[in-house]
């Protein structure tokens, strides 16, 4: 069944895993996203959930997205986003999603936008291979050939060349979700997800292999330190007392 979650990315970490191996992990903040709008088969042409999330002042939404809350009786939101799911049973406008829609296990696509890096040349943007970095080369960080004068005389569209990098739509499928906890509305994804931090990020379903796998055993660090305070035991100290002869 396809789910959908918006989330704000916090940062990374990591944790270990039942064998001790570290695993790279990225938290992020979901919901709770509230249900705005609802659009089904008989009136669009396909069901889908808009979502709302953030918390935005009153005075700073403009007359039509008041109107839009308004008719969904909730309160603003600062992200909309929109969600294609399979079925729209039991879902209500109004109702909040958290993150115990998703599982330990699940495999997900995660969709952001990337960071910013300015303009830049083929090398960095493209991974083009640069020049002979000698004395007597002339070919160091150049595009290279863009066409004969004469034939074609004219760059072909889709040269790879220098220019704004950064700020694209990005998305990385089939992440596995580590662990969900609904209380503080954060879940952990093995590895690295698109964007900078506090930066507004899409979780749906995987549409690729999206087996669930089995979950991991994570090792809890309250627990560990527990267990270190089990194994310790008070060693005693036996005192000597050095007897003096007299001469």
């Amino acid at each position: 069944m396809k789910k959908g979650l918006i989330g704000k990315k916090i940062g990374m970490t990591q944790i270990f895993d039942g064998t001790g191996k570290v695993i790279p992990v990225t938290a992020i903040e979901v919901g709770p996203c509230v249900v705005a709008q609802i659009k089904t088969e008989e009136t669009d042409g396909y069901n889908s959930i808009q979502l709302g999330f953030g918390t935005i002042k009153e005075n700073k939404v403009n007359k039509p997205e008041k109107g839009h809350f308004t008719k969904a009786s909730i309160v603003p939101t600062k992200y909309l986003r929109e969600f294609r799911v399979d079925s729209i049973e039991n879902i209500k406008v109004g109702d909040e999603l958290k993150a115990d829609i998703f599982a330990v296990g699940d495999k997900i696509d995660v969709q952001g936008t990337s960071k910013g890096k300015g303009f830049q040349g083929v090398i960095k943007r493209h991974g083009q291979s640069r020049g002979p970095m000698g004395h007597g080369s002339m070919y160091h960080r150049r595009p290279g050939s863009m066409g004969s004068t004469s034939t074609p005389g004219r760059v072909f569209k889709g040269k790879r060349l220098p220019g704004h990098m950064g700020v694209e739509t990005v998305t990385i499928q089939n992440l596995e979700i580590i662990e969900t906890n609904t209380n503080e509305n954060y879940i952990l994804i093995s590895g690295n997800v698109p964007g900078a931090k506090n930066s507004i990020v899409l979780i749906k379903t995987a549409i690729k292999g999206n087996k669930k796998v089995n979950p991991k055993e994570i090792i809890s660090y309250e627990e560990s330190v527990v267990d270190a305070e089990e194994v310790v035991t008070p060693v005693e100290t036996e005192t000597v007392t050095e007897v003096k002869e007299d001469k």
